[in-house]
């Protein structure tokens, strides 16, 4: 808190895996690793912010890095979470990745090993599946994909914030990736699928104009049930909440 100027009474926020503070104006949090987190935070000081988005800016320590021993601490700004919104999150999602497109693939992301980046690299055909019969029926439905790569957010569905009327929409969290922007957007919507309620059956309508969107949505639910495989959360009761949409793509 020193390091960062936080000096205000500080509370444990909702989300963040139980590890994000607030101290007035200031967010903390266990950071990503010293290249991703320093990477972040240029970029995101920087970025260009837009009426359909903003991001919270990162805050410097005292001798002007981005990190204080294992924490980073970024602007808090007003807002919740609404998954049920997911139009207008795809929306605020489209925004940010139209203004990071120009941005070069950073080298951190080859080094990255934890299980969402393996689960990533697995639902493309870059490593192994985990075993089992879901995965096996949704590898089977997987076709190439020509859509252009660039930095998107893997992440979106609860993490972009909306507050009062005609306040942007803020994107925070980010959670590099380096694929199509219509993956990140089919992450979202299955998502919103599995675990807030969405019709199966909207699924193609929040797609229209989205190349091979269907495709896209096979990996996408490919990454988020081979990541719940590598963190030990594949259970019975995660089956019959994935079976709708699997049923659907397959």
């Amino acid at each position: 808190m020193r390091a960062f100027g936080a000096v205000e009474p500080v509370g444990r926020l909702a989300g963040g895996r139980g590890r994000t503070y607030r101290a007035g104006h200031v967010v903390l949090r266990p950071h990503d690793g010293a290249a991703e987190t320093d990477w972040r935070g240029d970029v995101l000081a920087a970025l260009h912010h837009h009426d359909d988005f903003r991001t919270p800016r990162p805050v410097a320590t005292a001798d002007g890095g981005w990190r204080s021993g294992d924490w980073e601490a970024w602007e808090w700004v007003p807002g919740h979470a609404d998954e049920r919104r997911v139009e207008d999150v795809l929306r605020a999602g489209a925004a940010f990745h139209r203004a990071v497109a120009h941005l070069d693939r950073p080298g951190f992301l080859d080094r990255k090993d934890d299980a969402w980046s393996r689960a990533d690299r697995a639902a493309w055909g870059e490593a192994a599946l985990p075993p089992g019969r879901t995965l096996a029926r949704l590898a089977a439905a997987f076709r190439p994909v020509s859509a252009p790569e660039q930095l998107v957010h893997g992440d979106l569905l609860g993490n972009v914030l909306f507050s009062g009327p005609g306040a942007a929409p803020v994107v925070i969290d980010w959670a590099p990736y380096w694929r199509a922007p219509g993956y990140a957007a089919a992450i979202a919507v299955t998502d919103a699928v599995c675990w807030h309620g969405l019709p199966v059956d909207g699924v193609d309508t929040l797609g229209v104009g989205t190349a091979e969107w269907r495709q896209l949505l096979v990996r996408a639910l490919a990454f988020r049930i081979a990541t719940l495989h590598l963190l030990g959360a594949w259970d019975d009761a995660a089956i019959r909440r994935h079976r709708p949409v699997v049923d659907a793509l397959t």
